[in-house]
């Protein structure tokens, strides 16, 4: 708070609008990633565009080759991902995927999708259907690290 704003408030003498300021909630600096398809440049180039002109935005960022925009601000996720498809008209969803290492089967059902980028799978961990058979059971983790290398106390058969 700058001291031009502690003056204009000593001065200030409608209390209705001092205490709306106050009660106002800031945004939080957010990154948003969307997976929109884009096939050429000018997909690329229409695609920025759509949303370096929102408020609050700081930064965006465009990977043609994992189709995904990454937007930087103070902006509200379904308010991007609206925007996006309406500037562009292209259908547009919140990035689906998480890094390979972080699902512990990512070969499971729903967890493993063709059309990923590599080293990229599903998140199902927050989706309660497949979240079951992406998790290991106890048994399994059991039956895993007896043979590993990791584990000490491992048989050593191989």
């Amino acid at each position: 708070m700058g001291i031009l704003d502690i003056v204009s408030e000593l001065c200030d003498c409608d209390l209705h609008v001092h205490s709306r300021n106050k009660l106002k909630k800031r945004k939080q600096l957010l990154t948003v990633e969307i997976k929109v398809k884009m096939d050429c440049e000018g997909c690329e180039r229409r695609v920025k565009k759509s949303v370096e002109g929102m408020k609050g935005v700081t930064q965006v960022e465009v990977e043609r080759k994992l189709n995904k925009l990454t937007v930087i601000g103070y902006v509200d996720p379904n308010k991007v991902l609206e925007r996006v498809r309406h500037r562009t008209g292209k259908k547009a969803e919140l990035w689906p995927y998480v890094p390979y290492d972080v699902v512990p089967h990512p070969y499971a059902p729903g967890a493993y999708d063709r059309k990923a980028p590599p080293g990229y799978v599903r998140n199902v961990l927050d989706d309660p259907v497949y979240s079951s058979l992406a998790r290991a059971s106890s048994l399994e983790v059991k039956y895993t690290t007896a043979f590993s290398d990791e584990n000490p106390d491992a048989c050593v058969v191989m």
